[in-house]
């Protein structure tokens, strides 16, 4: 752990000032949990880990009054106040909190030593803007003078998480891999620890990218036949084929990924081999269009139906209203089925596990009356579990990257339509109309996907958003919900409370230009936020067209990482019409503080990213012509003064000796030359345009 002597004040410059030259000295700024809470102090426990580069866990952290628990890299030992912050939480409430993920918005690729850091929540919009802001807020607590916070190695490798279940013998199902640069997850079975390396290796996935898998199905080259304990081990792709080559190449390539002890990284996980099938399925909220079965094992294979609760009554093929597409022999998670048979009410509705009978992948248990596809059975009783299901709304989004001007909701499922409203996180403080960040066109009833939302206004900060499903109550299909003070257009509520999901949109750079005059030589960005450093480069309209790399007109000089505003850029080559230009954010990838783009070809300093592509906005320049009018001014005015310098002879004739003292070189008429010139490169540059 390291200390920082310090008093917070709420600039950008006094906390550089104060880390930059406090850097390694001794101290215990920190303390145990037991004497926060007590004394009512910050403290951070952060331990020694290894992860994947995409997240770390904080053991615990006291926020005395709210905040976030934030991770700076090891360049906030050199002073690196905003650049060094890699990651922060959610907004965290008053009070300690224990295992603590913070994803990485920087994914470390290196073996690195993170410091853990309290920060306050000072203006109280449960945002953590403390770099967007250039440090004006969201400082971090302090304790005595001394920042609160813990440093500990993070070893960069691979981290994977497998609980225990059911399976076939065919495949299993790891919960969670995170890693830091692609590879594969590979079972191996118990005699992994009498040392059977190879020969232990019963399967491994396809290829995966660097970051974070969910729900990682792995079929079983030799299957299993009881009960056992498996070892799931993350394997890297150490010659960049994306072949899983270990046992081939007898362990030259693609070994496994070591934690710090330099043992491999695996989770030893019981599985069961079994027969008979199983299935978990919650109350939940529904539009009445689809629910989700949280669970299914089917042992050879089949469909999850729902049936609704006349079921119970007998009714058996009545009461089908909805059944999954086919799924594989094995374990699946989330399964969302699709109601044909769209429910009214609320129901009690049960998924049932069926079987797949004559083997086309087809569900044919109704059309059969009951000759196909029936349901699977335990001991004579049918594998099924009921929910309740409120026939309101269902709302499911996923953590993405976005350039602060859009979030997309993976499905909405509304009952008689209405709206996806995005709140952000000022909706958990109580603020219900102020929090409202952007809404949906307006959704017909029923199940929607990939929904985008327009924000009314460019989020500069990564923070979590709140997607919540709203009705359209006065039918007029506006979304009146803020400027009726909630009168209209309220939530869908189930069980008493709005229907909602959280995810983390991650910011890593957002750019703002508007329209402008110029004079073809320099475009000015009204705003750009670079959270990891880098350029804002102006390209032209041929960028529309492809020319990613010729239609670069110029870049602006490096900029640490932070909010700038009105940042001029002077082009390379000058605009000499009109023209739509594209200022995008760049990277500043190896680090030197220099645009190599065009250099390196694209290789290097490319542009920041969202889902939608580069993070760029468009502006129209009018190239304006009034320095060719200034001229013919000057002209005309000194036409006039040598008019009364000759005594008033005719106009005309003095204009004739005016410009023929200026052709013999009299310097009595500055500028003429220079703007005949500037007349002529305009031109040439102007046709030249023309023939390109």
């Amino acid at each position: 752990m390291r200390q920082y002597s310090a008093i917070l004040i709420g600039t950008i410059v006094v906390v550089s000032t104060m880390l930059a030259g406090t850097a390694g000295a001794a101290g215990a700024a920190n303390a145990s949990a037991a004497t926060a809470q007590e004394h009512d102090h910050a403290a951070v426990s952060f331990d020694t880990q290894t992860s994947g580069g995409s997240t770390v866990v904080v053991d615990e952290v006291t926020i005395p009054d709210g905040g976030f628990v934030t991770i700076h890299d090891s360049s906030l030992d050199d002073g690196e106040t905003l650049g060094s912050v890699v990651g922060s939480s959610a907004y965290l409430e008053a009070g300690t909190h224990e295992d603590v993920t913070v994803e990485l918005e920087t994914r470390l690729s290196d073996d690195e030593t993170l410091s853990a850091m309290a920060h306050q929540d000072t203006d109280d919009d449960r945002v953590y803007s403390f770099v967007s802001s250039n440090g004006e807020a969201d400082g971090p607590y302090t304790d005595g003078g001394d920042i609160v916070m813990e440093s500990a190695a993070v070893t960069v490798s691979a981290d994977l998480e497998m609980s225990e279940q059911s399976t076939t013998g065919n495949s299993v199902v790891v919960d969670r891999v995170e890693l830091s640069e692609g590879g594969f997850v590979t079972v191996h079975d118990s005699t992994v620890a009498d040392g059977a390396v190879f020969d232990s290796i019963r399967g491994t996935s396809d290829y995966l990218e660097a970051g974070v898998h969910e729900n990682v199905r792995v079929h079983l080259n030799e299957s299993l036949t009881g009960d056992e304990t498996v070892y799931p081990m993350a394997h890297r792709d150490s010659n960049d084929n994306e072949m899983y080559d270990f046992p081939a190449s007898e362990g030259a390539d693609d070994g496994p990924y070591a934690n710090g002890n330099g043992d491999p990284v695996m989770a030893p996980t019981d599985v069961m081999v079994s027969h008979e099938a199983t299935v978990s399925f919650a109350a939940q909220s529904s539009g009445g269009n689809s629910v989700v079965v949280d669970e299914v094992f089917v042992p050879e294979g089949g469909f999850v139906t729902m049936h609704d609760s006349t079921i119970e009554d007998g009714a058996v093929f009545e009461s089908v209203r909805g059944t999954s597409e086919y799924l594989e022999a094995g374990l699946h998670r989330d399964v969302v089925v699709h109601l044909e048979d769209e429910l009214a009410d609320d129901d009690t509705l049960f998924g049932m596990a069926h079987q797949d009978t004559n083997d086309n992948a087809t569900y044919d248990f109704p059309t059969s009356e009951g000759a196909e596809d029936g349901p699977y059975t335990t001991d004579g009783d049918i594998v099924m579990d009921g929910g309740d299901v409120a026939v309101s709304a269902a709302v499911s989004a996923s953590a993405q990257v976005s350039d602060g001007t859009t979030v997309t909701v993976d499905r909405v499922d509304l009952s008689e339509g209405g709206f996806v409203t995005a709140h952000d996180a000022s909706l958990f403080g109580g603020d219900v109309f102020g929090s409202v960040a952007g809404t949906s066109e307006y959704l017909e009833a029923g199940t929607h996907e990939n929904v985008e939302i327009t924000l009314d206004e460019r989020l500069t900060a990564s923070q979590t958003l709140v997607p919540m499903a709203h009705r359209d109550s006065n039918g007029n299909e506006m979304y009146d919900f803020p400027a009726s003070e909630g009168a209209d257009d309220g939530p869908y509520t189930a069980n008493g409370e709005a229907v909602v999901d959280t995810a983390k949109l991650t910011v890593p750079a957002t750019v703002d230009a508007t329209d402008q005059r110029s004079d073809g030589e320099v475009v000015t960005v009204d705003s750009v936020t670079l959270h990891d450093g880098g350029f804002v480069t102006v390209h032209d309209s041929t960028l529309a067209d492809g020319a990613v790399l010729d239609s670069v007109r110029g870049t602006s000089e490096y900029l640490e990482v932070g909010t700038h505003e009105n940042v001029e850029i002077t082009l390379e080559e000058s605009l000499s019409t009109d023209d739509d230009v594209f200022a995008m954010a760049h990277r500043d990838t190896d680090d030197d503080e220099s645009y190599d783009f065009l250099e390196s070809e694209g290789t290097t300093d490319g542009p920041y990213v969202a889902a939608n592509g580069p993070i760029m906005a468009m502006a129209n320049v009018t190239v304006d012509s009034d320095e060719m009018d200034g001229t013919h001014d000057e002209m005309d005015g000194m036409d006039n003064e040598t008019d009364d310098e000759m005594g008033g002879m005719e106009n005309e004739s003095m204009t004739d000796e005016s410009e023929n003292t200026e052709m013999d070189g009299d310097d009595s008429v500055p500028g003429f030359g220079i703007a005949v010139a500037l007349a002529a490169l305009l031109g040439a540059v102007a046709i030249a345009r023309r023939n390109d």
